[in-house]
């Protein structure tokens, strides 16, 4: 069995996995977060928007820690898109990445499944760090995967989906929330996802980590990050159900709110 937490006021999730029998039963638990883009202040930069990259990661290095050890956790998984930089390594992210999967990885195992950012991060990631294919990762009935491509047929038995590169950030001019990162949850028909399946399918969308992402969405116009799985989800109008929550657990819409949703 394995349980779901959101950890309020962060943009990351508590995986509790139970194995066993339930005289011998095991806990384990990993917190789970997405879409750090490493050296995007590079990016950033190119637009006016200055940020102390070395603050930034410190901050981000510092929550995950401490999420880590509040919550006993014995694992990270993170959902892809560590790197910003597509097709190429950053001087940037040559700095930073490594240094900051060593230090994370002497809290806690680190999975590591790559985003479509992650090109080449094989030369930046460390022995010890857990890498996955862009398949994803299974434990028990739920997948982990970025986003950014369909989930293999091979996983068609799992119940739930939990993914990133969205980056939804609730946008409705005159809102108390506009701007703000939130999560997405999805009940849709399995066979849309997984075709020849029947029942229902969860899927969990992971705000960023990185919480000045939304940023670069702005100022190039709103574009959005396009998953296949949304996309297929979306056009055969099979959302059963829907949910928008913020980072505090406050559900703030539903179906009819997915439109403020980027």
């Amino acid at each position: 069995m394995i349980n779901v937490r959101l950890l309020h006021d962060h943009a990351a999730l508590l995986i509790q996995n139970h194995e066993g029998h339930a005289n011998s039963r095991i806990i384990k638990k990993y917190v789970v977060v997405s879409d750090l883009h490493l050296g995007f202040e590079d990016e950033l930069c190119t637009s006016g928007i200055l940020i102390d990259s070395d603050k930034l990661l410190d901050e981000m290095l510092n929550e995950l820690i401490e999420l880590i050890k509040v919550n006993t956790a014995e694992g990270i998984i993170l959902l892809g898109d560590l790197k910003s930089k597509v097709g190429s390594i950053s001087k940037q992210e040559w700095q930073a990445i490594p240094s900051f999967l060593k230090s994370l990885s002497k809290h806690a195992s680190v999975y590591f499944v790559p985003g479509n950012h992650d090109s080449n991060i094989r030369f930046l990631t460390p022995q010890d760090v857990n890498s996955i294919t862009a398949h994803g990762m299974v434990i028990l009935d739920t997948l982990f995967l970025h986003g950014h491509t369909m989930p293999s047929l091979a996983h068609s038995a799992i119940k739930r989906i939990v993914m990133g590169h969205i980056h939804p950030v609730f946008f409705k001019p005159g809102s108390v929330i506009n701007g703000q990162r939130v999560w997405l949850y999805l009940k849709v028909k399995k066979e849309v996802v997984f075709p020849s399946s029947q029942g229902m399918l969860e899927i969990i969308v992971v705000p960023s980590f990185n919480r000045y992402l939304y940023t670069t969405r702005l100022e190039r116009g709103n574009r959005k990050p396009i998953s296949p799985i949304i996309k297929r989800i979306v056009e055969n109008r099979e959302i059963e159900n829907g949910m928008i929550v913020t980072l505090d657990g406050s559900i703030v819409g539903g179906m009819e709110s997915l439109t403020n949703i980027i």
